[in-house]
This record gives C-alpha cells, sequence and structure tokens, in this order.
C-alpha cells in the first residue's frame, strides 16, 4: 500500500468493534511508526500511554462529554499523547524563533502513528475533547495530555466515508 493509498484510505473511525482485540504486534508496529516519526533536533517530546482493558475504558469515558466521542467506550485501544519537555538544543531553537514546536511535532508522530494504523487494517480516530486531570490520573502522566486516539478494528460495514477537502487551488501556490 502507498502512502497515498493509506491517505485517500484513513478516516476517523467511530465505529469499533469492541469483541476483536488488537494484537500486540499491531500495536508495536503503530509505536515503532510514531517513534521513526521527525521532530525537531529529534526531541521527541512526547509520550505514548497505551491502553487496555479497564484503563481504556476510563480514559474513554474522559473523552465523552455533552454527545461527544460516545463511539470511544467501543475501542479496544487508547492512546494518550502527553507533552514532555525539549531536549536542550530544541528547547534553544523555540525560545530563539519564539515557535514550541512541541505542538508541531505532537500532529507529526501522530500523523505517522495514525497512517500505520490504518496500513495495519485498523481504525482510529484523534481526539481533542477531553478531561486532561482525569487522564493524568488514569495514565499516571505528568505531562499535560494533548491527542487521545482511539485505536482498534472498525465495525463490520463501516463504510469509507467521501473526503470533502479544499479545491488544490485554495491550498497551493507556485512561486519561481
Amino acid at each position: 500500500m502507498s502512502f497515498l493509498d493509506i491517505a485517500r484510505s484513513r478516516q476517523s473511525c467511530r465505529a469499533y468493534d469492541a469483541s476483536r482485540p488488537v494484537e500486540d504486534e499491531k500495536i508495536m508496529a503503530i509505536l515503532e511508526a510514531a517513534q521513526l516519526a521527525p521532530s525537531a533536533c529529534n526531541s521527541q517530546p512526547y509520550h505514548f500511554a497505551v491502553c487496555k482493558g479497564n484503563a481504556a475504558t476510563q480514559v474513554a469515558k474522559a473523552t465523552s462529554g455533552p454527545g461527544m466521542n460516545k463511539f470511544s467506550v467501543d475501542a479496544p485501544v487508547i492512546i494518550v499523547v502527553s507533552e514532555m519537555p525539549y531536549n536542550r538544543t530544541a528547547a534553544i531553537g523555540a525560545k530563539l524563533k519564539a515557535n514550541d514546536y512541541r505542538s508541531i511535532d505532537i500532529g507529526i508522530t501522530t500523523a505517522y502513528l495514525t497512517a500505520e494504523a490504518n496500513s495495519q487494517g485498523l481504525g482510529s480516530c484523534i481526539m481533542g475533547w477531553f478531561d486532561d486531570q482525569k487522564i493524568r490520573e488514569t495514565c499516571h502522566l505528568d505531562g499535560a495530555v494533548r491527542l487521545v486516539i482511539a485505536l482498534g478494528y472498525p465495525k463490520e460495514g463501516d463504510p469509507l466515508r467521501k473526503k470533502i477537502r479544499k479545491d488544490m487551488s485554495e491550498l497551493v501556490s507556485f512561486h519561481e
């Protein structure tokens, strides 16, 4: 499967097969892809808390608000991405350039993680609505929670939705 195939077929999964566990080998392949993602000065300013069983249920509940992320309780795996400090080189660069690269790095590693999940036949959904404090307590985290990723096999018959995107002319300009 090419990267474009992955990009065309990856979507936010909101219907998981709760009865089908995710194999440890697939979880490790997904985490390896995330580990290989580029980051500012190779700082990798993030931590992944992989939650299964009761921990996944507790984190899923912490992502559910008024009508939000109700599907997450069926995801057999939840990965919590928390922010960690930079290495010294990246911290100096961030200060000199007045740019916090951690959010960029977390976005890149999350893209790698979810792309590999798709290539493994898994669905994923990146969630930004959550109770930071409850998740920190559940996962024993010091760093701020930045993203929560539901992971699992999509329910049978979950259709691939048509991607609606801006026209290329709105996104790209060429200069010589």
